[in-house]
């Protein structure tokens, strides 16, 4: 009798030094589990994207070509400081005169469902994608615009493109070597960044 109280001490001390070590190796598992998920979370927020600055770049207007009343032109932006950052989208554009004075210059997007205007550089038509931009990349768009006055409208005359990534942001002004001269009220069409 002594000897089966004797086993089933030595069972019942076993079963609770078992179940006892199981549930501190789930929790230690547990814990490194969740510490690991914790890193993995706040490596990727630190490697989110950032969106560029327009003080970061330089341009460069391109000047394009005519085709049945339309002008096509691109502009290209390098960027000049360290770092990398991210662009997706339409540029926001303002046009100035040579008094500095801002001109009317309403914009459709490209593609877009309200329009079925196409460039000359299929690039340009593709939809919006995300870039990376590293000191020194360069990424382009097109612009459009009819240089065709309608009755006796007079066309604006723009000796200045101001680039802007986002609307109120800081801008990085293009001069072209000739005058941009949008008729239909200063109407543009703009490409995505490519």
């Amino acid at each position: 009798m002594r000897r089966g109280l004797i086993s089933v001490g030595l069972f019942i001390a076993f079963a609770a030094i078992y179940t006892l070590s199981r549930h501190a190796l789930v929790s230690t598992t547990t814990t490194t589990t969740s510490t690991s998920t914790i890193a993995t979370t706040s490596t990727t927020t630190t490697l989110a994207r950032t969106t560029c600055s327009a003080t970061d770049f330089s341009g460069v207007y391109n000047e394009g070509e005519g085709a049945a009343g339309t002008v096509y032109a691109a502009v290209t932006l390098t960027k000049t400081t360290a770092g990398s950052c991210t662009l997706e989208g339409w540029p926001r554009l303002t046009l100035v005169d040579r008094l500095g004075a801002v001109l009317p210059s309403p914009a459709t997007d490209v593609p877009s469902a309200g329009t079925s205007f196409q460039f000359l550089n299929p690039p340009a038509n593709a939809a919006p994608k995300s870039i990376t931009m590293v000191m020194n990349g360069t990424v382009n768009f097109a612009i459009a615009y009819s240089d065709v006055p309608t009755g006796t409208e007079a066309c604006e005359s723009a000796v200045t493109v101001s680039v802007q990534f986002i609307p109120g942001g800081a801008a990085i002004p293009v001069t072209p070597q000739y005058a941009v001269q949008p008729c239909d009220g200063g109407r543009l069409w703009v490409s995505p960044y490519y």
